[in-house]
């Protein structure tokens, strides 16, 4: 039987042609939108049996897709050079501009939703404004090709990584590299900041995912759990958890206050090159060569998380003495999505309705499940894991306590500076 706090697959959809590339969430969760290797962009209705919208206008590749903060835009980068700016509704508007000399292979808001981020394989990571589409300023320091740059919550910084082994980390007021950050033995695919602000996490083409803390510039956490090139992560708004996609077929839920490996989820006919939580985390994304997305309800955080490790540990002799059964499948709903075709609207409102089918390939049910890992089997190694959770619970509280630090010592330099320069009596 599964347990109410295992992952779930909910929904599951087909439509592109091709290897999905990007997916994400619109805020209010109504549409979810992705891009692929067939040149189109999808935005897909939440509600069942709504249409889907196909956005046609980039010429090659589609690399990157992401929602505004607001939702009112969504914004899509590409192998033929450009980014574009819709407007995710039926009429599927665009403005479209020129961003680089080579493939686009990574577009991001800002916070505020005022900025854009791009990463190309020109080597460079350029920053625009979102009105007009305005070029403000390039970083240069790259070697070779950009595959992800990415605002930090706050928006003072930008991460970026690249195909000459490094991971930067640049001050958007200076436009200067504060650090940079050396990958031995592969590249990074992917990179992101947890919601904190003080952490960055890295994707590899070397099977592993690698946590960074950015004031003291120092591997924090360093996990081996794939078998294959890991292609995309995202943070759990909480702060708590890493979903990483791989191209070993497989989805794995990290949990980074213990610092293990807490779901494997399978589902997927080949390798999984994009994943993605919802903004609150109640829900998360994947997309794949094979040509498919899913939609996934993550459960767990249904409840606190002192209440999940509480559930999880009265099940802990359970599982050392009785090899669980694997959670009963979820069979995915058939893809009959209706879907619009929506081109450069030159003529505005030039729909065409395709019917939609049923799609081939569904993935079998004994693939889609989602498999908790088992815990320690004898007590020695049970309590490792207790103190290295407990040491990890440890530099998570150091870590909140030196960013409170951070922010109280930046307001009182505001407050110094407000004031103008102090005046001095006599005594």
């Amino acid at each position: 039987m599964e347990r109410p706090d295992d992952p779930s697959l909910e929904r599951h959809f087909k439509g592109h042609r091709d290897t999905v590339t990007s997916l994400d969430f619109h805020p209010n969760m109504k549409q979810l939108a992705s891009g692929s290797i067939d040149s189109c962009v999808m935005v897909w209705n939440m509600k069942p049996q709504m249409r889907a919208y196909r956005f046609v206008g980039h010429k090659d590749a589609v690399m990157s897709v992401e929602f505004s903060p607001s939702g009112h835009l969504l914004a899509s980068s590409s192998r033929d050079k450009t980014v574009r700016l819709w407007v995710p509704s039926i009429k599927g508007e665009s403005t479209v501009f020129k961003a680089h000399t080579g493939t686009v292979r990574s577009v991001s808001f800002s916070g505020d939703g005022q900025s854009l981020v791009t990463a190309s394989d020109d080597k460079t990571v350029k920053v625009w404004t979102v009105h007009r589409q305005k070029f403000l300023f390039s970083l240069n320091q790259h070697i070779n090709w950009v595959r992800c740059a990415r605002f930090s919550p706050d928006g003072r910084l930008i991460v970026s990584a690249s195909d000459d082994k490094t991971i930067k980390l640049w001050d958007k007021t200076s436009r200067e590299c504060i650090h940079s950050f050396c990958e031995q033995a592969g590249f990074v695919n992917y990179v992101d900041f947890h919601p904190s602000g003080t952490c960055i996490a890295a994707a590899a083409t070397d099977n592993t995912v690698k946590v960074w803390d950015i004031r003291m510039n120092k591997l924090l956490q360093h996990y081996q759990v794939h078998s294959g090139v890991v292609n995309s992560l995202s943070f759990h708004p909480s702060g708590n958890y890493l979903i990483t996609s791989s191209n070993d077929s497989t989805l794995k839920i990290l949990d980074l206050l213990e610092g293990r490996l807490l779901y494997t989820l399978h589902g997927h006919q080949g390798p999984v090159t994009c994943v993605r939580f919802s903004r609150e985390g109640d829900f998360f994304t994947s997309g794949g060569s094979d040509e498919q997305i899913m939609v996934w309800k993550t459960n767990f955080d249904s409840s606190s998380y002192s209440d999940l490790l509480k559930h999880r540990a009265r099940e802990t002799n359970a599982m050392e003495t009785k090899a669980r059964c694997p959670p009963k499948p979820t069979h995915p709903p058939p893809s009959s999505h209706p879907i619009y075709e929506a081109g450069d609207f030159d003529a505005p409102g030039n729909i065409v309705n395709v019917e939609g089918r049923r799609s081939p390939g569904t993935p079998s049910e004994d693939r889609i499940i989602a498999q908790p890992e088992p815990s320690a089997l004898h007590s020695v190694t049970n309590t490792l894991a207790h103190i290295v959770g407990q040491l990890d619970i440890l530099t998570q509280t150091v870590a909140i306590l030196e960013h409170r630090l951070s922010l109280t010592e930046d307001k009182l330099r505001e407050c110094i500076e407000k004031r103008g320069p102090a005046r001095h009596s006599d005594m």
